[in-house]
């Protein structure tokens, strides 16, 4: 199957390395002209040397910044088709040691940018009738860990967010999915890496965490930045509103 964005104009959050990055190398390679969006100009502009993706640099947890992203894209190519919302972190803690500031950093960065950045975008999507918006999320979004606050709670409020703006947009052809991360190979986890205090070499940790997904091995982007090039084409074009697991099997839930 041949996967086209030919003619499509995408924005994605979180772009300029990971799996943001990875999913602007496949829309690019797709046909798509891509504006990634991450706060870091240096890295932002190395990743747009190498990929052809035109850099915007914005803090988009704030409003202020959203609305920098968006104007930045469209200036550039005129409108939006497409937005990934992937910006964020991994925030976990004991519930009873997660201040206010944190819990409300989390919200700014992965919950209030997608409902900004899509509401930007949504008026465009609406009139030309053709639009998607894929939120990436995380499997705690459906099977919250203990400790795992204010991530999995954020998530889960994405993944709500996912099915309001599904069932809205379908009539107007505007299609919301959310991905839902296991673990897969990225900077987040060579960070986790660095921070394991048992000096196991990154192939051996590795090893170790794929024993924990079905699958027995961590994913790779490029698999992931697959699914959302799925999601993003017509070849998608009869799912809305779904959650779906991109985790080899690791998620209890479905």
């Amino acid at each position: 199957m041949q996967l086209s964005l030919a003619g499509r104009h995408a924005l994605i959050t979180g772009g300029s390395k990971g799996l943001g990055l990875a999913m602007a190398r496949a829309f690019i390679a797709a046909g798509a002209r891509v504006a990634i969006v991450a706060r870091d100009q240096a890295t932002l502009q190395k990743a747009a040397a190498e990929t052809g993706a035109t850099p915007v640099a914005a803090d988009i947890s704030t409003a202020e910044g959203c609305q920098a992203a968006y104007d930045g894209a469209v200036a550039a190519f005129g409108q939006l088709d497409i937005v990934v919302n992937n910006a964020g972190t991994s925030q976990r803690g004991r519930f009873a040691e997660v201040s206010d500031a944190l819990w409300q950093n989390d919200l700014d960065l992965k919950l209030f940018a997608a409902i900004r950045l899509t509401r930007l975008a949504w008026g465009g999507m609406e009139q030309r009738r053709w639009g998607r918006v894929i939120n990436v999320l995380n499997i705690g979004a459906k099977a919250p860990p203990a400790e795992g606050a204010p991530t999995a709670v954020t998530r889960a409020a994405g993944m709500a967010l996912t099915k309001v703006l599904a069932n809205e947009g379908a009539p107007h052809g505007i299609l919301v999915n959310a991905l839902l991360v296991g673990i897969i190979e990225s900077d987040q986890w060579v960070r986790r890496h660095a921070a394991d205090p048992r000096g196991l070499s990154f192939d051996e940790w590795k090893a170790e965490q794929g024993r924990t997904v079905p699958m027995g091995r961590l994913g790779r982007p490029e698999e992931f930045a697959a699914t959302a090039l799925f999601l993003a084409s017509d070849a998608g074009g009869y799912i809305t509103g779904t959650a779906l697991n991109v985790d080899g099997g690791k998620s209890p839930v479905v």
